[in-house]
């Protein structure tokens, strides 16, 4: 899967604030995310992220 820092997934289950949408920080292993709407950053291994991914909203391209 071609996730990259500053994409915006969704995923299957909502955070407790009620967003379902999160920015991708930083990739690797494990995935540094970051909730759209309290902005409470976890951190999330790459096949559970990748397993519960429910849409992607790329970046925008400089």
């Amino acid at each position: 899967m071609d996730i990259r820092v500053g994409d915006i997934i969704k995923l299957k289950k909502p955070h407790p604030c009620g967003a379902y949408t999160w920015e991708v920080l930083r990739i690797g292993q494990d995935f540094r995310l970051k909730c759209t709407g309290c902005g409470h950053q976890v951190m999330m291994r790459r096949t559970l992220a990748e397993k519960n991914l429910r849409g992607l909203s790329r970046a925008e391209e400089e």
